[in-house]
């Protein structure tokens, strides 16, 4: 296969060129460990420095509200772990009923040990309820967690507002914003958000790095304790050339920001509409809601994603079902589910998402191959033929 049409940067994103070669000296020449008294470890500490400075610059915020972690999925749990041990008499959570596995797994494992999780709804435009939200905290919330842009979607939930609601109360707000970080502009100083979660490889930085952003003032306890990196806040040597690279990733995403919401949104929009107009009985999930300037997630009446997925593949055209921490469940995506999307649309559904680094030509190219591949899927499909689709019910006691 020679062409490699790659619409999964949700899922991951390739590592920058710059970001590879300003990591190269942390494997072999500037190898030491930044915690050393001598010199060669000592100019390390000043590197991981300045790529905290750079991260800070990509989230409007502090550089010492940053601690580098392995990854989004350790600052998410890092982050909830901590208000829960700041509010100990306090056994009530709230979350939103679309978040990443990340997430939403904790919450259901913290109910089998006591807790009382509020999963909050979503619209059928995949939207959060700020009403919902007021009326389900109280004082015995210890924290809100809700993600600042959902994965499968790219719906951007108001967060900053979610996070004023949450205070009111005392409550710990957390947001996971893997998926906004390098997107949108976030400006956390002029935000009440406590913590928020971004993990590298979603924003051209390698995999195996992440943040986690801690508000100047909110008390914190460390998820991993042993010696002192990161002021005593996550114990570890520190992960030198990956933090390094992220650093340079969030430099180059900052500076791409524009570029992200202009000229990746016109290769998604493009895509979009192509889509629409050339393939009938389809539905754009989300798409009244603000959404990612890279995603588009398209669901196609009567036609099974993962044979969609399968014959994309086959012409070298990279999608996904939705998160890939999900993929292969023959399960509908929960996110759907709690849009109430019709079973007959949310079992095709395909995310595509985008980077800077897609062209206009591997947009045509997917509008080229895709309709014929509907087509196919159709003739050949018995769900079109008003048959149930396989286990519709089974699947239908997921909904809600």
């Amino acid at each position: 296969m020679n062409k490699v049409v790659y619409f999964d940067n949700n899922a991951t994103t390739r590592t920058a060129d710059e970001v590879f070669q300003e990591m190269k000296p942390f494997f072999s020449d500037l190898y030491g460990n930044p915690s050393s008294m001598h010199f060669f470890g000592g100019q390390v500490q000043g590197h991981i420095n300045n790529a905290r400075e750079k991260v800070a610059a990509l989230l409007g915020c502090l550089p010492e509200e940053i601690i580098f972690t392995s990854c989004g999925t350790e600052s998410d749990s890092a982050a909830i772990y901590s208000a829960l041990r700041t509010f100990p008499e306090k056994k009530h959570i709230i979350t939103s009923a679309v978040e990443h596995p990340a997430v939403l797994n904790l919450c259901k494992d913290l109910e089998k040990r006591g807790y009382r999780v509020t999963y909050l709804n979503v619209d059928e435009n995949g939207m959060i309820n700020l009403e919902d939200l007021k009326k389900s905290v109280t004082s015995d919330t210890a924290a809100v967690s809700i993600m600042w842009a959902n994965n499968e979607t790219g719906v951007i939930f108001p967060v900053k507002e979610a996070a004023k609601i949450a205070k009111s109360k005392g409550a710990i707000f957390h947001t996971d914003a893997v998926q906004a970080a390098g997107k949108i502009n976030l400006d956390l100083k002029n935000s009440d958000i406590d913590m928020l979660s971004v993990s590298g490889h979603k924003l051209h930085a390698p995999k195996g790095i992440g943040v986690l952003y801690v508000k100047k003032g909110t008390i914190f306890h460390p998820f991993l304790t042993g010696g002192h990196q990161e002021k005593g806040r996550r114990a570890g040597t520190e992960n030198v050339p990956y933090i390094i690279g992220l650093g340079k990733a969030a430099e180059l995403a900052l500076k791409n920001m524009d570029k992200e919401n202009e000229y990746v949104k016109s290769l998604r929009d493009r895509l979009e509409k192509g889509i629409i107009s050339s393939v009938k009985n389809v539905r754009v999930n989300g798409e009244k809601s603000p959404r990612l300037p890279n995603t588009v997630n398209i669901s196609f009446e009567y036609v099974e994603g993962e044979s969609i997925l399968l014959f994309l593949s086959e012409k070298g055209i990279c999608a996904s079902s939705g998160s890939a921490c999900t993929s292969g469940s023959l399960e509908p995506s929960h996110v759907l589910m709690s849009m109430k999307v019709p079973m007959t649309f949310a079992h095709g559904s395909v995310r595509f998402s985008l980077s800077v680094y897609n062209t206009q030509e591997e947009v045509d190219y997917v509008l080229k191959e895709l309709p014929p591949i509907i087509e196919r899927l159709r003739e050949i499909s018995p769900f079109a033929e008003g048959k149930p689709l396989f286990g519709m019910d089974a699947c239908d006691k997921h909904s809600h």
